[in-house]
C-alpha cells in the first residue's frame, strides 16, 4: 500500500502544477482556452436514493468492510470521490476508504500495488451527517480511460435502515467482509450484494476540452435485466464508442438512471441535484416517459416535464437531447391509448426546436414488421432490451452530437418571473387532514391525510377534504405547480389538484427520497385571480409546501417565505416528546368555520379526539386510532353546524380531557 506520506507529497506536486489553472466546479469551458488548462470533470456517477427494503444483507455494514466495483469513463492522474448520505436521518462513519484497480469485473480481486488511501480534510476517517454528502481530498491515481476501480470502505457507525443511501441497479456485485479488511486483495469469503451503497461520483482533473454527458432515465438506462459487471448498460457501449474515437475520447458518460421512475415525478425533482451539478457537464440526454405512459399520464404532461428540463438546462448553457420512447407492445403497459401517447410524445421529441437534438432509439430498435413492438432480436420482455439490445442502442448514438463549441442560450427575463408560495398547513385545512410538526420542513409543519382515508378513483371535494389557495398573477404565461412532498412508497405517492373550474387532475408516481420538490402540473394562465385546490388520494403522502411559478426551474430547499404564513401552533418537533397527556385550547376561539385543536400523548396507544354539541351529541370524530407519542394538530371544520358552544374531548389510555369552544357565525 502506498504510504500516506508519499501520497501527500505526490499530491502536493500535482496540485502545485494545476493550481491557478483550475476553474471552479461547474464553470463552463471554452475551446479557446489553452490545451494546458485543466478542470474537474465527472468520469463516473450514479443516482443515490433511499434503500427501502434493499438494505445490505448480514453481516451488514456497521464495523465491516464493503468493496464496490465501478467503471470510469475518461482518465487522468488526479481524482476525488463523492460519498452520499443524502437520504438518511442518521450519520454514517467511514473509518477508512481506499481505491485500487479492479483486475476482474466479475470478482472482488484488486491489484494490491495500486491501493491508495483516501483522506478527508487530511484525515483517514470521516462522518457524514444526516442528509449530507462528503468529497475526499484530491489524490494522485493513474486512471486510464475505461478502467475498472474498486472502492473499499471500512465502516464505523452505519445503521441498517430503509432510508440508508444506495443505488439499486449496480448490475455488478459488491462485497462485504467482517471487520477491517481494507488491505485484502481478494476479499475471499465475502457476502455479495448487487447494489452500491453511499457512492455518488468520481471526478478527475482533465484537459479543458474534456466534458461530461449526463444521462437521465428509468430502468432501460439503469440496465434492467443484465448482470455480470458494470459494462453492460447501453450507456457503457456508448461510452466505449466515444473513447474509441479520437474526436470524442475526452467525453465521459454518467449514468443517472433509476428503475421504475418517471420524468414527471422523480426525474424533474432530481434533475438539478443529479444532473446539473455534475462538474464539466456539457450535454444531457433525457430518455424517459414509458413509466409515465404506463401510469396513464398524458402526452401534454410528459412534454411539459421535458420543457421544464430544457429550460433549466439552457439557463446553465447545457445542451439537452431527447431520446424517443422505445416500443412496448407485448408488455402489460401496452394499449392503443398508451401507444397513441407514445407516438405523440415521440413526434414532439423529433420536432426541431424542442430538444436541441433527437436520439431516435424508437426507430433504432423497433421491429420492421410492427413498429409498435421492439424487434424480437433485441427484446428481453417487450419493454426492456436484451443484452444485445442494450449494445445496439449504445452503439447507435450519433457521435457528431458531441462535437463542436459550447452553446450560449438566450436567458429568460427574470423581471417576468412570478412565484407564489403557500404553506399547506395554513390552508385552511379540512378535517380529514392531520398536521404534524417536523423541524426539517418549511414553517415547521406538514400535513397528511388521516390514516385509512383515501379517494383513489375520484377526487374528494368536500370541505373536510380540500385545501384551497387563492392567488393573483400579473403575467399571462405558463405556470408550473410544484409541491414539496415526502412520499416514501408507490402506495402513498399521489394527490388530486384543480385549477379554477377545470376538472380535478390526478398526480401520481410522486415517490421521493425524503422531502423533495416535485412538479405536479402546468397551466396556461392569464393575469388575474385564480384558485388552486388540492385534495388527498392515498394516505401516507406528506405535503409541506406549494409553489405556483412561471419559472420552469424546480424550487430548491424550503423555497421562499409563503404568502399565507400562519402563526405557530405550539406543536413541538417530532423529536421532542411530551411528558404528559395534554389538550390545549383551540385556536382561534371563537372561530368560523375552521379552528385548530392541539393535543399531546406521551406514549404510543389508542387515541380518540371527538367533538360534541351542547346536548352531548357527537358531531365529529377528528381522530380515532393508534398514534405514536407526540404532539398533534387537527383541523375542525364546522361548516354546516349552527353557532353555539361545543366541546372537544381527548380520550387516551385512562385519560379523559375536554375543553369548550365557540362557533360564531
Amino acid at each position: 500500500m502506498k504510504s500516506k506520506l508519499s501520497t501527500v507529497i505526490l499530491l502536493f506536486v500535482l496540485m502545485s502544477q494545476i493550481q491557478g489553472a483550475q476553474p471552479e466546479e461547474g464553470a463552463k469551458f471554452s475551446q479557446s482556452v489553452a490545451d494546458t488548462t485543466t478542470r474537474w470533470v465527472a468520469t463516473w456517477s450514479t443516482a443515490p436514493y433511499a434503500a427501502g427494503t434493499n438494505t445490505p444483507p448480514a453481516p451488514y455494514l456497521a464495523n465491516n468492510t464493503l468493496r464496490q466495483i465501478v467503471r470510469a469513463s475518461i482518465g487522468g492522474d488526479t481524482l476525488r470521490i463523492k460519498f452520499s448520505n443524502r437520504t438518511c436521518a442518521t450519520p454514517v462513519t467511514m473509518n477508512s476508504v481506499n481505491i485500487a484497480v479492479s483486475t476482474d469485473a466479475s470478482t472482488s480481486v484488486i491489484d494490491a500495488a495500486t491501493i491508495t488511501q483516501l483522506t478527508f480534510n487530511g484525515n483517514a476517517s470521516v462522518t457524514m451527517n444526516a442528509y449530507s454528502e462528503v468529497t475526499s481530498d484530491p489524490f494522485a491515481f493513474p486512471l486510464t480511460p475505461g478502467m475498472r476501480l474498486a472502492i473499499t470502505i471500512y465502516y464505523g457507525q452505519c445503521n441498517t435502515s430503509a432510508d440508508m443511501t444506495f443505488h439499486y441497479g449496480s448490475r455488478t456485485d459488491s462485497y462485504i467482509l467482517t471487520g477491517d479488511q481494507t488491505a485484502s486483495t481478494d476479499f475471499a469469503g465475502a457476502t455479495t450484494v448487487e447494489r452500491w451503497y453511499n457512492l455518488s461520483s468520481i471526478d478527475v482533473i482533465a484537459p479543458a476540452k474534456s466534458a461530461a454527458i449526463a444521462v437521465m432515465g428509468n430502468s432501460i438506462t439503469d440496465g434492467y435485466g443484465v448482470h455480470g459487471g458494470p459494462n453492460n448498460r447501453w450507456t457503457q457501449f456508448f461510452s466505449d464508442k466515444l473513447l474509441e474515437n479520437d474526436s470524442t475520447a475526452h467525453v465521459s458518460v454518467l449514468n443517472l438512471g433509476i428503475g421504475a421512475t418517471t420524468v414527471i415525478g422523480s426525474g424533474l425533482s432530481r434533475f438539478q441535484q443529479d444532473a446539473l451539478t455534475q462538474p464539466g457537464l456539457r450535454w444531457i440526454i433525457i430518455f424517459y416517459g414509458v413509466n409515465d405512459i404506463g401510469g396513464n399520464r398524458s402526452a401534454n404532461d410528459i412534454i411539459n416535464a421535458y420543457r421544464s428540463m430544457i429550460s433549466q438546462a439552457h439557463v446553465q448553457n447545457i445542451r439537452i437531447y431527447g431520446a424517443t420512447i422505445t416500443p412496448f407492445k407485448g408488455h402489460s403497459y401496452y394499449s392503443t391509448a398508451h401507444e397513441a401517447v407514445r407516438q405523440e410524445v415521440n413526434q414532439w421529441i423529433r420536432t426541431p426546436g424542442n430538444f436541441d437534438a433527437c436520439i431516435d432509439f424508437d426507430k433504432a430498435i423497433r421491429s420492421d414488421s410492427d413498429t409498435t413492438q421492439m424487434a424480437a432480436a433485441y427484446s428481453n420482455d417487450w419493454l426492456h432490451p436484451s443484452a444485445a439490445g442494450y449494445q445496439f442502442l449504445g452503439e447507435s448514438v450519433n457521435l457528431n452530437l458531441f462535437l463542436g463549441a459550447d452553446t450560449t442560450f438566450d436567458q429568460p427575463d427574470e423581471s417576468t418571473i412570478e412565484s407564489h408560495y403557500f404553506e399547506a398547513e395554513c390552508g385552511p385545512v379540512g378535517s380529514n387532514w392531520d398536521i404534524f410538526a417536523d423541524a426539517s420542513v418549511s414553517n415547521g409543519h406538514y400535513i397528511s391525510v388521516k390514516p385509512g382515508v383515501q379517494s383513489l378513483q375520484t377526487a374528494a371535494t368536500g370541505s373536510e377534504s380540500v385545501i384551497e389557495f387563492q392567488f393573483t398573477i400579473t403575467n399571462d404565461s405558463t405556470y408550473y405547480l410544484y409541491a414539496r412532498l415526502n412520499c416514501p412508497t408507490y402506495d402513498d405517492d399521489s394527490f388530486w389538484t384543480q385549477m379554477d373550474s377545470e376538472d380535478y387532475e390526478l398526480n401520481n408516481g410522486l415517490v421521493t427520497s425524503g422531502w423533495q420538490w416535485m412538479q405536479l402540473q402546468s397551466y396556461n394562465l392569464s393575469a388575474g385571480e385564480h384558485t388552486l385546490k388540492i385534495t388527498y388520494r392515498e394516505d401516507g403522502a406528506k405535503l409541506d409546501k406549494l409553489c405556483i411559478s412561471n419559472d420552469s426551474t424546480v424550487p430548491v430547499g424550503l423555497g421562499i417565505d409563503a404568502e399565507n404564513l400562519c402563526e405557530e401552533t405550539g406543536v413541538q418537533d417530532l423529536g421532542q416528546l411530551p411528558d404528559a397527556y395534554r389538550l390545549e385550547q383551540n385556536y382561534p376561539n371563537p372561530f368560523n368555520p375552521v379552528t385548530k385543536i392541539t393535543y399531546a400523548v406521551p406514549v404510543s396507544g389508542h387515541v380518540s379526539v371527538k367533538v360534541y354539541n351542547s346536548l352531548g351529541q357527537l358531531v365529529s370524530v377528528l381522530f380515532e386510532g393508534k398514534q405514536q407519542a407526540g404532539r398533534y394538530v387537527n383541523n375542525f371544520d364546522a361548516s354546516g353546524l349552527p353557532s353555539g358552544v361545543y366541546v372537544y374531548r381527548l380520550e387516551a389510555g385512562n385519560i379523559f380531557l375536554a375543553k369548550k369552544f365557540v362557533l360564531m357565525r
